[in-house]
């Protein structure tokens, strides 16, 4: 009797592995198959024509090598610095209900990048005329990631010891000097945390860029992947999963990058 339950255990482990692997087969398998389809199918033989015809897209590369890296990289910093400051300052306030306001906060960054708020968003980078730029795409999405960034990191400033801060004012630094030098470098591993957070999630974007951008030459390649879909709205399934490699390797380099050289084990050190 044991062993035919573990039999069975075995069989739905299997089946279970089996409906999570075939797509990451169909992913790995058709940017190399000029004849893909939905389905899982060995390419027989391997061929690049299709990295060939996507890399020869000036507007998608430009989506992928420019335009994304733009917002990820500018939302990540706007969006870490600012929870940063932002963390430190209610950390060591006297606000009453201070706890209260971060909730509230995250409560409404669920509704600020959501669809139901695109329209007053809209009207809001219209009126600041920042429709049409990678600024205005930035700004919305650190307005939407930011509370949250600053609960994640508010965990990590009241992990630093306040005995620090008073020692370093008792040397006589200044309350920039005591952040700078004692509080921030010790924040490293939040900011590392949620730096990473903040650019998967601006990589990943599609909605706000495409709502906000007009202009094909300024889209990131969340939103060039329409670039690959036929006049009917079809996708060609040979170029989208080309193209899907291609968009994947940066986010899955940066953890590889970062699982080697820290091992997601971050150590924060105050400067002398």
């Amino acid at each position: 009797m044991g062993r035919v339950k573990s039999l069975l255990l075995l069989l739905v482990i299997t089946a279970l592995a089996l409906f999570f692997v075939l797509p990451l087969l169909w992913f790995v398998f058709a940017p190399f198959n000029e004849r893909a389809s939905l389905g899982v199918t060995l390419p027989n033989p391997p061929s690049l024509a299709n990295f060939q015809e996507v890399l020869s897209s000036e507007l998608a590369m430009r989506g992928l090598l420019q335009n994304s890296p733009i917002i990820g990289v500018g939302t990540m910093l706007a969006t870490t610095i600012t929870a940063a400051l932002a963390a430190y300052g209610l950390s060591r306030s006297t606000i009453p209900g201070r706890q209260v306001l971060t909730y509230v906060l995250i409560l409404f960054s669920s509704v600020v990048t959501g669809t139901a708020s695109m329209v007053p968003i809209f009207r809001l980078v219209f009126d600041l005329g920042l429709i049409n730029t990678h600024l205005g795409v930035i700004l919305t999405m650190t307005g939407g990631l930011l509370p949250s960034a600053i609960f994640i990191m508010q965990d990590f400033v009241e992990g630093v010891p306040r005995s620090y801060e008073e020692a370093a004012m008792v040397a006589g630094a200044s309350p920039l000097q005591i952040f700078r030098d004692v509080t921030f470098p010790t924040m490293r591993p939040g900011l590392m945390v949620v730096g990473i957070w903040v650019l998967v999630n601006a990589w990943g974007t599609f909605l706000t860029p495409f709502i906000l951008i007009r202009d094909p030459n300024l889209l990131p390649a969340a939103v060039t992947f329409y670039r690959f879909f036929d006049e009917e709205g079809l996708p060609q399934i040979t170029l989208v999963a080309a193209y899907a490699i291609l968009y994947t390797l940066p986010v899955l380099l940066l953890y590889l990058l970062i699982n080697w050289r820290y091992g997601f084990r971050f150590f924060g050190g105050i400067k002398q």
